[in-house]
């Protein structure tokens, strides 16, 4: 009998009873609500802090003796997420802990997820108070061309983040350890020296502290650059075929280079909302009755800024989304063609299916989905398998394993 694609996904597909299918439903689509809603939030703890003159009575006393342009954009930019963090606190609780803990998708106490996004509220403060201070300086230099060189300088602050996170900011939270000694390694070391990867970053980490999602990642630029599996693959059995399909699509990640087309992208889209600002903001200014203001170059406006920011990223959210849908189709292409494991592959994203619905509309994955949906891509690689049967290894089942000495090939 031929091979059937759309017979061997609705198999895959089905492999969750409706139940799980209507609860990742309920949760993804929940979650399209969640990002609307979060943006509003969003915007009330900006017209909070605007209407308090927090920044406006931090800024006269930080010019009380002498103007300091640069330390008075930090501190204001620094206070202002801080505080804007603090305010829509309870919110994030119900978003990123009491939900996913609701959905099964974390088993996090309260206290450790609370001390962590404590750390995180302060990190991204303060690095969003440098980035903010720099943009500030170059709207004071050129108060018509500013958003090309602050779409500059967000595109070289995105590489030079990343090339630090691996080292200084990730192990804060998770512990990555070396794939030990066993199948998993050896297979992993083989596939990197195949496509030109390092085979001295294929690390296991401890992700089940914060997510009980089955998930693997590429973090990190050139020399810090590393593949990162959850310990909870191993733990919701995943086998070698699994292992190969998954690091195989994160290795594509890896070698297309994504993160510079993510990059390019941004630094443009910056430059686009910048000049947008440049016409929106005065009249935001107006209409919220704020002329004590000097204008957006203006620090004690970042509130203004920033409620700007937010409408413009949620237009702006189906561009970046379809963005990073078609690098995820090209890394799973990556994987396909190079290590020609389609099963192992289709498996490990019908895990996912927990956390994001097999099949959404189409309207609904280019207005929200950031992945393709896990039907598309299991009917991709079982497309894939049909014009290529015979050609690979047999991708019959294997036996789940972990990634440790004691793992069975």
């Amino acid at each position: 009998m031929a091979f059937d694609p759309a017979a061997a996904t609705a198999a895959y597909l089905s492999a969750l009873p409706p139940e799980a299918h209507a609860k990742a439903t309920a949760y993804t689509q929940g979650g399209h609500w969640l990002l609307l809603w979060g943006v509003l939030i969003g915007i009330a703890a900006a017209l909070i802090v605007l209407k308090l003159g927090l920044l406006r009575k931090l800024q006269a006393w930080l010019e009380r003796r002498k103007p300091r342009p640069w330390i008075t954009a930090l501190v204001l930019s620094f206070v202002y997420f801080l505080a804007t963090s603090l305010i829509t606190g309870p919110w994030a609780a119900y978003t990123d802990w009491a939900r996913e803990r609701a959905y099964g998708l974390s088993s996090q106490p309260f206290a450790g997820w609370a001390i962590e996004s404590l750390i995180k509220v302060g990190i991204s403060s303060v690095v969003a108070g440098v980035l903010l201070m720099l943009v500030y300086w170059v709207m004071r230099r050129s108060a018509r061309l500013w958003p090309v060189w602050a779409g500059v300088l967000v595109a070289v602050f995105i590489l030079f983040t990343q090339f630090l996170a691996p080292i200084f900011i990730e192990p804060i939270f998770n512990t990555y350890r070396e794939a030990p000694p066993g199948p998993v390694r050896e297979m992993v070391v083989q596939m990197g020296e195949k496509v030109g990867v390092p085979t001295d970053k294929i690390y296991i980490s401890d992700y089940s502290k914060q997510t009980n999602r089955y998930t693997a990642n590429v973090s990190g630029l050139f020399g810090t650059a590393r593949v990162a599996m959850s310990d909870t693959m191993f733990t919701k059995g995943a086998d070698l075929a699994e292992v190969k399909g998954v690091v195989g699509h994160e290795m594509g990640h890896y070698v297309h280079k994504h993160i510079l087309i993510f990059v390019g992208v941004f630094g443009l889209m910056t430059m686009i909302m910048g000049f947008i600002t440049i016409w929106a903001f005065p009249r935001l200014q107006r209409l919220l009755r704020e002329e004590s203001i000097a204008g957006v170059a203006d620090p004690a406006g970042l509130p203004i800024l920033m409620i700007i920011v937010s409408v413009l990223g949620l237009l702006a959210a189906p561009v970046f989304n379809t963005m990073i849908r078609q690098t995820e189709a090209d890394a799973d292409n990556f994987s396909l063609a190079n290590f020609n494991e389609p099963d192992g592959l289709a498996k490990a994203l019908v895990k996912t299916i927990e956390y994001r619905a097999a099949t959404p509309g189409k309207l609904e994955e280019i207005l929200f989905y950031d992945h393709p949906s896990v039907g598309w891509r299991v009917r991709n690689a079982m497309n894939w398998k049909a014009a290529h049967m015979g050609e690979g290894p047999d991708v019959s089942p294997s036996p789940s394993l972990s990634p440790g000495p004691s793992a069975t090939p």
